[in-house]
């Protein structure tokens, strides 16, 4: 059985990340620690360690998962898309082939979640994790790691709007030509457009202009 301060905090924290817990929702000391079968000791103290890092708030004597308003959406998104077009800029520079096909790779197989917007959410992450990882600096791969834990306390995927995941792996394929022509500021040019048309697109579902496939 897992013991380990870190450990809960990590537990609790691909919890908010994969949507067991979304934003509003109440988290009860006991309840996790039966559920993830941790002691409620560092079950505490992951709690604080997330209400520290805003990603839970307290709501009387309580702590519910942290939700964002519309500015704290503007301000997210316009620090995501400069630090995620840094990465591809350094990944076209840095790159190793193997990761560049890896990244190739990605985004063939991703065409066969077309129409599960879980799933390519997940599979969304997965790219672009690899994109920072594959930018060889790892002072910005904690920031973007700060910046995704973020996008957790979002309640739903900009992928869940009609047709948005068909025009996302296109924005992907235009990325990853860059990346493999190593040309670092079509790279990032690349991704800043992908990440204002997912935040458009997010707009546009919050406020219903847009229908959901969920």
């Amino acid at each position: 059985m897992k013991s380990q301060p870190t450990d809960a905090y990590t537990l609790i924290l691909d919890a908010i990340d994969s949507g067991v817990y979304k934003p509003g929702d109440r988290l009860v000391e006991s309840d996790l620690a039966d559920r993830l079968g941790v002691s409620r000791t560092p079950i505490r103290e992951a709690l604080q360690r997330l209400e520290t890092q805003s990603l839970l708030t307290r709501d009387g004597r309580s702590l519910i998962v942290s939700s964002l308003d519309h500015n704290q959406l503007a301000e997210l998104y316009v620090v995501r898309a400069e630090l995620e077009a840094l990465a591809a800029n350094l990944a076209a520079r840095h790159a190793t082939d193997e990761e560049i096909q890896v990244l190739r790779d990605m985004v063939e197989e991703d065409r066969s979640l077309m129409g599960n917007p879980d799933a390519m959410s997940r599979a969304n992450r997965r790219f672009h994790k690899q994109i920072h990882l594959a930018s060889h600096n790892r002072f910005l791969v904690q920031q973007l790691d700060l910046v995704h834990r973020s996008m957790a306390l979002l309640a739903t995927t900009s992928l869940a709007a009609v047709g948005r995941d068909e025009a996302a792996i296109a924005e992907h394929d235009a990325i990853v030509s860059a990346i493999e022509a190593r040309d670092s500021s079509r790279a990032a040019e690349a991704l800043k457009a992908h990440i204002s048309k997912a935040f458009v697109t997010r707009l546009k579902l919050d406020s219903g202009e847009v229908d959901s496939t969920v």
